[in-house]
């Protein structure tokens, strides 16, 4: 396709659905917002309003999501861990500052280039090089056994590490448009003349068979629905298999049966709660009494002002009530449909000079490209970056380049009063 057709084409698109936007934004209301799932104390919970299936609820929903699992049970038929798994419940890696929320724990991920330059994933020996888990970038930090023990062999020198990411209010994200992300991307490269591109990956959809959605969940937007997210989680983080997810990555130590993740009396399997859960939170609220300040106002002017606010957009519209997203397996409801959210990111893949080498669903160009962290409960964290190792907001903002060298520099540009009114904020997100 001729260049200027392409982009004529690509505006087009942006432009199109930009129009759409704001005949949905003219319907759409404000998403609820609140830190409003207290861990282990399920009673005092409160959702969005998400429909709960039959026999269900939303706290037995949180009391899967907070429940720690065991490698196995006497009779072997307790769903079990392993045998290789990061945590034994998912609110192990999410509950700052309660069940559902972002964590100070990072995963580790590995692996090498070829002859070509492109990235390859491990193969990681265990068992004293008897067996070999393949096909995938994660390494997990424990096992249920010492035979299964994952060690990084010298060959995988692609190495990094990452932070786990919130999923409070991931529901509205995940009844985004594809339109939504696509236009914004589009944007960006216009506005830009090309300097800033958020790149658009299309993840397949475990529920969905040879379908694909476009991916927001993920530092590598290698999922796009929230079913697919956590039956991947609860594989690669638990080593709990399910039906979308049913083999364990080694057989080593294991003692229960595939998939061990079974429907309980309501016909719900946890990964369904899990989804169910996540979709029913409520999105990070702002510090409102800190965001009405003279310098957090000031400051979100600049914020716009120098260019964060490209990737780090500040507010988007989820898809009408009814619209059937996920590959035709769920349709968007009255709780999730036509909300104004304020997430402060794009969803996109960008590479801001921190990537860390590891491609997942998309091309190879993604290996240095992460996704727009959403600044929304920014106040909740105590390190930053994808990997945790900018303990100022400052730093972090310093270590923006490549499609963020512009906005990094006028920063540093600013005069101490206005990078101090920007920091403020960003403390009330």
């Amino acid at each position: 396709m001729h260049p200027a057709l392409r982009t004529l084409l690509l505006l087009c698109v942006a432009f199109g659905a930009i129009w759409i936007g704001i005949a949905q934004e003219q319907d759409a209301i404000e998403a609820p917002t609140g830190f409003n799932t207290p861990s282990f104390n399920s009673g005092a919970s409160v959702s969005n309003g998400m429909p709960e299936p039959s026999g269900d609820s939303f706290a037995l929903d949180q009391q899967i999501f907070e429940r720690n699992h065991q490698a196995n049970s006497p009779d072997h038929t307790q769903t079990g861990l392993g045998p290789v798994y990061n945590a034994t419940a998912c609110v192990s890696c999410h509950e700052n500052p309660n069940s559902g929320g972002q964590s100070q724990i990072t995963e580790l991920r590995v692996g090498h280039r070829d002859a070509n330059g492109n990235f390859v994933n491990p193969t990681i020996l265990i068992n004293d090089g008897a067996d070999t888990i393949t096909g995938r970038s994660i390494v997990n930090d424990r096992a249920i056994c010492p035979q299964a023990q994952e060690h990084i062999p010298a060959t995988e020198d692609v190495r990094a590490l990452r932070a786990v990411l919130n999923t409070l209010g991931d529901g509205f994200v995940e009844a985004i448009d594809d339109q939504t992300l696509i236009a914004i991307a589009a944007r960006q490269a216009q506005r830009t003349h090309g300097r800033i591109h958020g790149e658009i990956v299309q993840a397949p959809l475990f529920e969905a068979s040879g379908q694909t959605r476009v991916g927001r969940f993920g530092w590598k937007d290698q999922h796009g629905s929230l079913l697919s997210f956590v039956a991947d989680a609860y594989l690669n983080e638990m080593g709990v298999t399910s039906r979308l997810r049913p083999q364990d990555v080694t057989k080593v130590c294991k003692t229960t049966n595939d998939p061990e993740d079974a429907p309980d009396a309501s016909g719900l399997a946890d990964i369904d709660h899990f989804a169910q859960f996540i979709r029913a939170t409520t999105a990070p609220p702002r510090d409102t009494a800190l965001a009405g300040t003279p310098a957090a106002i000031r400051g979100r002017h600049l914020f716009s002002e120098i260019g964060c606010s490209t990737c780090h957009v500040e507010t988007l519209v989820t898809a009408k009530t009814g619209t059937v997203v996920d590959g035709g397996t769920f349709m968007v409801p009255d709780a999730l449909g036509s909300k104004v959210i304020h997430p402060f990111g794009d969803f996109l893949l960008h590479d801001v000079g921190t990537g860390d080498g590891i491609v997942q669903v998309g091309p190879q160009d993604t290996a240095n490209k992460l996704r727009t962290a959403p600044l929304w409960g920014l106040r909740t964290h105590s390190r930053f970056m994808h990997d945790l190792k900018s303990l100022s907001l400052e730093n972090a903002i310093a270590r923006h380049k490549g499609e963020a060298d512009e906005a990094s520099d006028r920063f540093r540009d600013l005069s101490a009063d206005d990078q101090q009114d920007l920091i403020t904020f960003l403390s009330s997100l």
